[in-house]
């Protein structure tokens, strides 16, 4: 049985063992591309000792798979996995994994970035940053608009 290409879960993930269960799914699997996003310091470098993440239950899991389904459409890719943490977590944590299998590491590579570049600005995500200066929320950043843009994607900010 497969698993779920999409999950929101507050537990950690096992890169190594995720990859290796993407790989056994498909025997035609040369190349599997990984990201692993994780807290780190503010934009403005000031120190995150915590950071919250919220979603929206069924709404995000759904945006997410119509994006991975987007993925298969504009690159030749065998597999992909979304794993997004929500809840409390710690400076350091991991946060989310992105993992894009292919025949070939070229299309992996821009499938991954792909879905990256969208998690980043169209996921239904709400960040909350605490750090010695108190805690605010993250606004979005006009250069992860930029980068969805170059996808010909549409976003109010980014102009396209």
């Amino acid at each position: 049985m497969n698993s779920p290409r999409v999950r929101i879960q507050t537990e950690d993930f096992d890169l190594s063992a995720e990859t290796l269960s993407l790989r056994a799914e498909d025997g035609g699997v040369g190349a599997v591309v990984s990201f692993v996003g994780t807290v780190r310091d503010g934009a403005d470098g000031s120190p995150v000792t915590l950071m919250e993440l919220e979603h929206y239950p069924g709404m995000t899991e759904a945006s997410i798979e119509a994006m991975v389904d987007e993925a298969f459409r504009r690159f030749d890719i065998r597999g992909a996995r979304v794993i997004h943490r929500v809840g409390p977590l710690e400076a350091r944590a991991q946060i989310v994994l992105v993992l894009v299998s292919s025949r070939h590491r070229g299309q992996a590579f821009q499938a991954c970035e792909f879905l990256m570049d969208y998690l980043k600005t169209q996921a239904p995500f709400w960040k909350k940053e605490h750090g010695p200066q108190g805690a605010h929320w993250v606004d979005a950043r006009v250069t992860d608009d930029e980068a969805l843009a170059r996808w010909g994607i549409t976003t109010p900010g980014n102009g396209v």
